[in-house]
């Protein structure tokens, strides 16, 4: 039997953050009721002129940069044109030959390079809403900006693709140029899928499955299509090159329309605005606005503060997060604590969605790192820094408001022996349990001194001191 080998591209659509929309002042707010964030330019009624939105093409600039691409000083907008009801100009306003940003590269944590063809700027269409056996149209979308990534066909695997779409995501929250929320449809993405025998080069026939707007669906899409083309092609039928859409109830995928291609749109430039122009000054301004990027940021992470590469990718997963971080960082001596304390502590906190891209917590990181200077001088032991934190999340206060002189000072080691004592003492059965073998019954013992210190006293110490009078 022939093994077969995916060959894979992606067209994503980003929708930019900017406040209105890419050819008038309209918002681009989420939601809305129908119809209400539109004017005669968005729907396209006859007389009307579009005017492009700056920050549309910086934004579309900043994509490139932060995947490696091209700028093109020299491009333009131009028509696509198709009947739609979700499009009322029955044209797109879009980029065709010259798009903003070419040639780039996203790479993955196998080492592979995903190119990039390109990154134009358009706008995007309204919304069909399919209720009470009637097609409805909310136009609110409509006009909204987008770019959209096109990669070349150099996926290979169903993980390729949601790492590569993962990556893309974090890049383009991290650059702050759209929050990409996939429920909301401000990222989705059109999967292009061919099979081909293993070892040949040539294309096999694709199709096209559109609008994808989760990682879980795009992942079963992508597998029930695969094993389609493949029952084609080992029953000698023929692979026809189609537009399909991903059913969730059926788990499969079917055929909307025959695919079209680039002349089926009869491009032409749009006539209505001007040669987008840009100069190096603005590249380089925009580069110098870029922040860290989050694989670079991690490496860093890793090398500078030896933290372990799944807690690297943790704290880079939002730009809030690692900015949180590194301010909670400053002057530590061990940036591992301050890592343990955010992902052990504070993001068990965070509930709901967006709380991780929000990151709103009581606690600043001025005062975490106040908190974490304690335990470094020494003054504080580990379990009274939990303690502390817990209390500092639940009522924002400093440390300083929470901890006192006596706390800091330790636990007087005839205190803590007369301590460990009494709390053996009140625990006869968790003492026969351990002496019996059941190491964890210490647990209940060293939690009954922990709290007679009220958490001053060092926890690996009162566990060896423990052992020692049990046994005696």
């Amino acid at each position: 039997m022939t093994n077969y080998e995916l060959v894979c591209g992606l067209e994503t659509h980003i929708e930019l953050s900017t406040n209105t929309k890419i050819f008038c002042s309209c918002t681009t707010e989420f939601g809305g009721d129908p119809n209400t964030h539109c004017c005669p330019v968005c729907i396209g009624l006859p007389g009307t002129l579009p005017k492009l939105n700056k920050r549309v093409v910086e934004y579309a600039i900043m994509a490139g940069l932060a995947t490696n691409c091209e700028i093109s000083r020299v491009s333009k907008m131009d028509r696509k044109n198709y009947v739609y009801p979700d499009l009322p100009k029955a044209y797109q306003i879009s980029q065709y030959d010259m798009p903003l940003c070419k040639n780039g590269w996203v790479e993955l944590s196998n080492g592979r390079k995903i190119r990039l063809t390109r990154i134009h700027i358009e706008e995007d269409a309204g919304k069909l809403v399919h209720q009470r056996g009637g097609t409805y149209v909310d136009y609110n979308r409509g006009g909204v900006p987008l770019i959209e990534i096109v990669s070349e066909p150099d996926i290979r695997s169903i993980d390729e693709a949601k790492e590569y779409l993962e990556k893309l995501q974090l890049i383009m929250r991290f650059i702050g140029i759209s929050d990409c929320k996939m429920q909301e449809g401000s990222m989705r993405c059109d999967v292009n899928i061919s099979m081909r025998p293993m070892g040949t080069e040539k294309f096999g026939t694709r199709t096209e499955i559109k609008n994808m707007n989760s990682f879980a669906h795009m992942a079963k899409a992508m597998d029930y299509e695969m094993n389609r083309q493949i029952d084609l092609l080992q029953s000698g039928e023929a692979v026809v090159q189609e537009t399909r859409r991903y059913n969730e109830e059926d788990d499969c995928t079917e055929s909307m329309r025959g695919k079209e291609d680039a002349h089926d749109y009869r491009y032409f430039r749009e006539p209505d605005l001007v040669t987008i122009q840009v100069s190096d000054e603005i590249v380089n301004e925009l580069k110098d606005k870029l922040p860290e990027l989050p694989q670079k940021k991690a490496k860093r992470y890793m090398e500078d503060f030896g933290l372990p590469e799944a807690d690297a990718l943790l704290l880079t997963q939002y730009r809030k997060i690692s900015e949180y971080f590194e301010a909670a960082s400053k002057g530590v001596k061990n940036p591992k604590t301050v890592a343990n304390c955010m992902i052990g502590q504070i993001f068990s906190r965070l509930e709901g969605d967006g709380a991780k891209e929000n990151f709103a917590v009581k606690v600043t990181p001025e005062n975490l790192n106040a908190l974490v200077r304690l335990l470094d001088d020494g003054k504080i032991r580990m379990n009274l820094l939990k303690t502390t934190l817990e209390k500092m999340l639940d009522t924002g206060k400093a440390p300083s408001e929470l901890i006192s002189e006596n706390d800091m000072g330790g636990v007087d080691p005839g205190a803590l022996k007369a301590a460990c004592e009494q709390a053996i003492a009140a625990n006869p059965n968790a003492v026969s349990d351990y002496l019996g073998g059941k190491e964890k019954a210490l647990k209940a013992i060293l939690g009954a001194v922990m709290k007679a210190t009220r958490g001053r006293a060092d926890a690996m110490e009162v566990e060896k001191l423990l052992v020692q009078l049990i046994k005696k």
